[in-house]
């Protein structure tokens, strides 16, 4: 171990991501994401959600989480210096994501909760694809 530093949503912390140089971290049950630094846990910002935070990844200089809340979930963009929604890809009724990360290209995966399964969603505007409001869901089908 080289280094412990404080967790900023005290054990409700729901994914961690690294950008920019520094550590973003949300926070599941306070709908939020903070900024740390990365050597002294220091908290440099805090974006806020309307959802639950369940993920959160970066790619090619984007910031996305994932939200859970009921049966709806989504995989956002948002704009990591205010937080501001720029592109939601809606989960169908039921499909909730849990964990996100990406492959750094045009997919992300992420967890299905108790669902035991594992998805694959096609990211907008990524290395196979063109920009859109909205990708596919479901299961990825070769």
């Amino acid at each position: 171990m080289l280094a412990t530093i404080p967790a900023p949503g005290d054990g409700g912390d729901s994914g961690l991501a690294w950008a920019e140089g520094t550590l973003w971290v949300g926070q599941y049950r306070e709908r939020k994401i903070h900024q740390i630094d990365p050597e002294t846990g220091a908290v440099l910002r805090t974006l806020e959600s309307n959802r639950f935070v369940t993920g959160v990844s970066w790619v090619e200089g984007e910031l996305w989480h994932g939200t859970w809340e009921g049966e709806e979930s989504e995989v956002r963009h948002i704009d990591p210096a205010t937080g501001e929604v720029l592109e939601r890809l809606e989960m169908p009724p039921g499909v909730g994501v849990s964990g996100l990360e990406s492959d750094g290209g045009d997919r992300f995966f992420c967890g299905g909760g108790n669902s035991g399964k594992l998805r694959a969603i096609r990211r907008p505007g990524g290395a196979a694809t063109g920009r859109s409001a909205q990708a596919p869901a479901g299961p990825r089908s070769e």
